[in-house]
């Protein structure tokens, strides 16, 4: 019999044992990105749309067809938002970081929400984190930001499943020659083209390149190469980000066909793609987008970011047979028969709880057997067992549940002997800030 309440199409519930892996990821997330500066923002779920339209370009998938919009009570369009940097750059003019040492480093663990067809690894309402660095042109500052990227690949151990594809689209001058140069080549083969790309031809005719269609494939092979007209001053970025990464040590392949889809990006822009499904299921990618902040209204600011999709990650992490470590598995169950065993479990669950000892106790359950049934399924490493007898000589039985010996100690005794098996991992306000 199907559930009456189902969660709506292409969005989905993060049960339990996948929140084992968004906090791995995101454990990894952190780290990296405080070692290198980096400090968290988050902006809000939805933004006036014209963030959205302005910064991504009208004429891209994203505004055209997959924005979720809304209408507040006084008539004001907003958008669920579908990427991370708009919001951010929103963020960095609004409150004046431009006027902090530059460059700004931020990065961002969030929801965004997409209107597209769900597949594996693509739902409406997915999880990113990404990282933007704000008010700085040098081409080293690319290569960094790419090597945090493959480091935090590389930690989650899924680098060697992931083939870094890059390129450079230039400056916007020369660019807008190469789309000139598009414009023209296609003129007149608008019959290979599919849909989309007929429509993208005289909006967005970069977009041409990285079609998936065969007939546009074969189209944007034969189409002329951007570096035909890019300006000096690009071919010298370039050359210095690849020369970066090689003394970093990060493998990469050129791909001129790589442009990404948002009108933002200017000069380096790459993915990380499956070495086994290519472009098809790409785990994330970024670029230079030098002109965003002015675009929104700021001074000429340049920038690059990076962003990935946790619930692609998640994928690989999986398929490479990797299970991150469970810190919510049960240490220790108490068990208790009668009132009097039940009056003194209930303060040494809260000590044992106090001390960092994952503790449950099955306080309503009546018989011994079903308790200790339940915790062999709940997977518990120890069991701390008191009945009646137990009671009156103040003693408990502790047995392991993995090699079913068991033995008899001190009630007393009880909290330090767990200490002895797992640490003393009493929250303490240190603790507190290292989250």
């Amino acid at each position: 019999m199907s559930a009456k309440f189902q969660s709506p199409k292409g969005v989905h519930d993060v049960l339990p044992d996948d929140h084992l892996f968004f906090s791995y990821i995101k454990k990894i997330v952190r780290h990296r990105c405080r070692q290198s500066g980096f400090r968290r923002i988050t902006t809000p779920l939805f933004e006036n749309v014209d963030v959205f339209t302005r910064s991504l370009g009208e004429s891209t998938d994203i505004v055209e067809k997959e924005m979720f919009l809304m209408e507040s009570k006084s008539g004001k369009k907003l958008a669920l938002k579908p990427e991370g940097t708009a919001g951010v750059v929103r963020a960095y003019l609004q409150h004046g970081m431009a006027q902090l040492p530059q460059p700004v480093e931020l990065y961002y663990i969030e929801p965004h929400f997409r209107y597209n067809r769900p597949q594996k690894g693509r739902y409406r309402q997915f999880h990113q984190f990404g990282f933007e660095v704000i008010g700085e042109a040098d081409p080293a500052i690319d290569a960094q930001v790419i090597f945090l990227a493959h480091q935090i690949n590389a930690d989650l151990g899924i680098a060697d499943k992931l083939s870094l594809q890059l390129n450079t689209i230039g400056s916007l001058e020369s660019r807008q020659k190469y789309k000139e140069d598009l414009v023209s080549f296609y003129t007149g083969k608008e019959r290979s083209l599919c849909e989309d790309c007929k429509k993208r031809l005289h909006k967005n005719p970069l977009r041409l390149l990285d079609c998936k269609e065969e007939d546009c494939q074969i189209l944007a092979s034969m189409a002329p190469k951007f570096d035909s007209v890019m300006d000096d001053a690009s071919k010298e970025h370039y050359a210095l980000v690849k020369e970066y990464l090689d003394e970093l040590g990060v493998p990469y392949t050129e791909n001129p066909t790589l442009v990404r889809g948002l009108d933002y990006y200017s000069h380096t822009v790459f993915e990380f793609w499956s070495q086994s499904e290519g472009a098809q299921n790409a785990t994330g990618g970024g670029g230079r987008y030098d002109g965003l902040v002015e675009e929104m209204g700021g001074q000429p600011t340049p920038a690059i970011g990076y962003a990935a999709g946790i619930e692609r990650l998640i994928d690989y992490i999986k398929e490479a047979g990797i299970r991150p470590p469970n810190k919510d598995r049960v240490q220790v169950f108490v068990a208790q028969l009668g009132l009097p065993a039940k009056k003194k479990a209930l303060p040494l669950l809260n000590a044992l709880r106090e001390k960092g000892i994952n503790t449950v106790g099955a306080v309503g359950k009546d018989s011994l057997k079903a308790q200790v049934g339940l915790a062999d399924k709940m997977n518990a490493r120890y069991a701390l067992i008191m009945g009646q007898i137990e009671v009156k000589e103040n003693t408990m039985i502790l047995r392991d549940m993995e090699r079913g010996s068991q033995e008899t100690i001190s009630f007393d005794d009880a909290v330090d002997r767990m200490v002895e098996l797992f640490g003393d991992n009493t929250i303490d306000e240190n603790k507190l800030w290292e989250e």
